[in-house]
């Protein structure tokens, strides 16, 4: 049996890299087969993320104050500014957030017993078991998404993809070009 290969067409971003070339033969669109592209994998992964954990009835920004939680260690509780700068929670969605999993039972809110100002959040067993639950299926999704890449491919491009987020950061520090008087 002869095993057919699937005809590759280029993808959405080189049809625009060629309507410009066309339109507009001047511009260097290159930036555009890095950023266009990543754009786009990015929207494909958010669609795929979001439809997995939705179907736990989280939000995504919940699954990520629970992850947040959970990797804090035992015993699983942080404060709301401690969760805000874990990175991956906004400081201003946090108490919308912790309502949330508050009222669905996957954290409790404890107030320090030494400084009754500081209020931490604390995963319950439930909040454990749920996040435990969810990130195992969200790690075999990934692995799924990144079945056509190779470990080693893998990788480089988590290498690739450091250097470029230090390089977006770093070109805001950038100074402008003096306009030539």
């Amino acid at each position: 049996m002869t095993q057919r290969r699937a005809v590759r067409r280029p993808d959405a971003v080189a049809g625009i890299v060629e309507d410009w070339a066309r339109e507009r033969p001047q511009l260097d669109t290159a930036p555009l087969e890095v950023l266009a592209r990543l754009h786009r994998a990015y929207l494909q992964y958010h669609s795929r993320l979001t439809s997995q954990i939705e179907q736990h009835g989280l939000s995504v920004a919940g699954f990520d104050v629970l992850t947040a939680l959970r990797r804090s260690g035992a015993p699983y509780r942080l404060t709301a500014g401690q969760l805000a700068a874990s990175g991956l929670i906004s400081s201003a969605g946090v108490t919308l957030r912790l309502d949330r999993l508050e009222k669905d039972g996957l954290l409790v809110r404890e107030r320090d017993a030494d400084d009754r100002r500081v209020v931490y959040s604390r995963l319950t067993d439930a909040g454990l078991r749920k996040v435990d639950e969810v990130f195992a299926e969200h790690l075999e999704n990934e692995r799924r998404m990144l079945g056509g890449v190779s470990p080693a491919e893998r990788r480089q491009l988590a290498r690739l993809l450091s250097k470029l987020e230090r390089s977006i950061v770093e070109s805001d520090e950038a100074e402008p070009e003096e306009e030539a008087g």
